[in-house]
């Protein structure tokens, strides 16, 4: 079985306390390694590919944490060291990267974002039954069939794809595509995907 022992600091990732109702993974991927790949007190970038600089700082400071707090590898954020304009230029990012002693990755990007409308039904009158004809049988027979207007709901849903790379070996490690409903904040956002993730990949055999 292949295994990924200590991945980034995703470990113990699953100990989370934060409900991860609302993320989950459609499908995922690993790669096919020999032996383990561990990252511990190694320097691994967090990435948050976005067009919107304050949401990547914000997604890579959470993302970082995350990393780090729960494991022994570093998490760093890859703005602290390839920002703005600069994360463009793939060769520039390389070198920065290299200069950084950067050697795992975890990267995550939102693919689509889209709002879901739902609807439940309300009852209807089907006119009048036996029960109508005395009044405390329409009354057991009203009261259970009172009126429900039925409601339109509306979510917002996220799909997310996560990244796991060994820099050093410029090589995609695990991948998976998650899907979440009405993500509320950033730091939130970004701890359910680590939680969820992580299981993925202990299911997957990567990580112990």
């Amino acid at each position: 079985m292949f295994r990924l022992v200590k991945l980034c600091g995703f470990t113990i990732l699953g100990a989370i306390t934060m409900g991860c109702a609302s993320t989950s993974f459609v499908s995922s991927w690993q790669a096919p390694v020999e032996g383990p790949i561990e990252f511990d007190n190694k320097r691994v970038a967090a990435v948050v590919v976005s067009g919107d600089e304050t949401t990547r700082r914000a997604g890579e400071t959470a993302l970082a944490r995350e990393i780090s707090k729960r494991g022994r590898a570093q998490g760093v954020a890859s703005y602290t060291i390839v920002s703005g304009e600069a994360a463009k230029d793939k060769d520039a990012a390389k070198k920065m990267l290299q200069d950084a002693k950067i050697e795992g990755a975890v990267v995550m990007r939102v693919i689509s974002s889209e709002q879901e409308i739902s609807y439940s039904p309300g009852t209807s009158w089907y006119g009048p039954t036996p029960y109508y004809g005395s009044f405390y049988g329409y009354w057991g027979y009203g009261w259970g069939m009172a009126y429900d207007p039925g409601y339109l709901r509306t979510d917002r849903v996220v799909m997310v794809e996560t990244l796991v790379y060994s820099v050093t070996q410029d090589k995609l490690l695990w991948a998976g595509k998650s899907k979440t409903t009405n993500p509320d904040n950033i730091q939130k956002f970004i701890g359910e995907l680590a939680d969820a993730a992580a299981k993925e990949m202990r299911k997957a055999g990567f990580l112990n």
